[in-house]
């Protein structure tokens, strides 16, 4: 019986959603709301049939059975009630979990999870090598470390250290090349300007203008960094 019931309440609620499409409220709630109480309310019912019909003559067990769907329908609730929050929580773990992990998450868009460190850290691949960059607005152009340059052919005695930057080490002399391509994700861009850092003076890649001003668009979404390609 309670079975039938649930089911009858879910027809009366599509029914009342047909016959009063795009008004605003029904009995008090709009009608993406009253959907859920109603596919909730037939739900409870049609679990409720379905127990009892086969805990009769057992009511503790049909009892202890109500209790766990009970539960999980609460659990479920709640998740989708603060889904968004959790969505927070899961992009802070995985910005621990893995740093530098980048997701197309559609062709020509790239995200990366802010870091612990409170930064965003970007695994690319320069000239068909990989490396490892730090999103830098205040940079006007791609530096990199005398190691990763040398990993993509350049050696320091055929640079030519002829132009200043002050890092977070202090002022320091850096050698312009041309990069072939840069890629982040799937975006990839070509003859990029750049900067080689002498030896020890950097200790991480920073991710400059010279790349980000080639893009569509890029933007700081809470803790997500989202780039979007040309």
């Amino acid at each position: 019986m309670p079975g039938a019931i649930g089911f009858g309440i879910l027809l009366v609620g599509l029914a009342i959603l047909v016959f009063t499409f795009g008004e605003r409220d029904i009995l008090g709630m709009t009608p993406d709301q009253f959907a859920r109480v109603t596919a909730l309310s037939a739900l409870l019912l049609l679990l409720s049939g379905s127990v009892f019909g086969r805990y009769r003559g057992r009511l503790s067990d049909a009892f202890r059975a109500v209790v766990i769907w009970v539960t999980m329908i609460i659990a479920l609730m709640a998740i989708y009630t603060y889904r968004f929050e959790l969505e927070t929580v899961v992009s802070r773990v995985l910005g621990e979990a893995a740093p530098g992990m980048t997701r197309v998450t559609e062709p020509g868009e790239v995200m990366v999870t802010r870091g612990g460190t409170g930064g965003f850290v970007l695994d690319g691949a320069a000239n068909g090598a990989s490396m490892r960059f730090i999103f830098d607005t205040g940079a006007d152009v791609v530096v990199i470390t005398m190691d990763d340059a040398r990993r993509i052919g350049y050696e320091a005695d055929d640079l030519r250290f002829v132009v200043p930057v002050v890092t977070a080490n202090g002022r320091t002399m850096t050698a312009p090349i041309t990069l072939d391509r840069l890629t982040i994700g799937d975006i990839t861009q070509r003859r990029v300007r750049a900067l080689v850092a002498r030896p020890e003076a950097l200790s991480h890649n920073l991710l400059g203008m010279s790349y980000l001003d080639g893009l569509a668009s890029y933007e700081v979404r809470g803790n997500q960094l989202i780039l979007r390609g040309r």
